[in-house]
């Protein structure tokens, strides 16, 4: 159990700087900054979602694809499943490897609940 302090109580002497630590002009003792050194963050590795073409899955899923899961808007959703159809694979959009994966997921899943053989895949950039 601890005692309380009383009025009574000395107090240990007061803390002095010894000679090292005092200021070359002779003031008070030296102070400084201790400076941390930050670590340097990496950005991390961005990856590409590329949709590949097939001969079964309907343009307007794809076009709802891109919409859907890359917030396409109509016009840019048509022209990039316009790119896929005619060169056989294009980009949806550019991500972090997590975020990545996981829209290549929600496509692939939409895709098999619809009964469609549209593929996605990740690429690094």
């Amino acid at each position: 159990m601890h005692r309380r302090f009383d009025s009574t109580d000395r107090l240990p002497p007061p803390i002095t700087a010894s000679e090292g630590d005092k200021r070359e002009d002779g003031g008070g003792p030296a102070t400084g900054v201790v400076v941390k050194p930050r670590p340097k963050t990496k950005k991390p590795a961005m990856y590409k979602v590329l949709m590949l073409n097939d001969d079964y899955t309907p343009m307007e899923f794809v076009v709802h694809v891109l919409e859907r899961f890359f917030q396409k808007s109509r016009d840019e959703a048509t022209r990039i499943m316009m790119h896929v159809h005619r060169r056989g694979v294009g980009v949806c959009g550019v991500y972090t490897y997590e975020v990545a994966e996981t829209k290549v997921t929600q496509v692939m899943d939409l895709a098999r609940q619809n009964q469609h053989p549209l593929q996605c895949t990740i690429e690094k950039e």
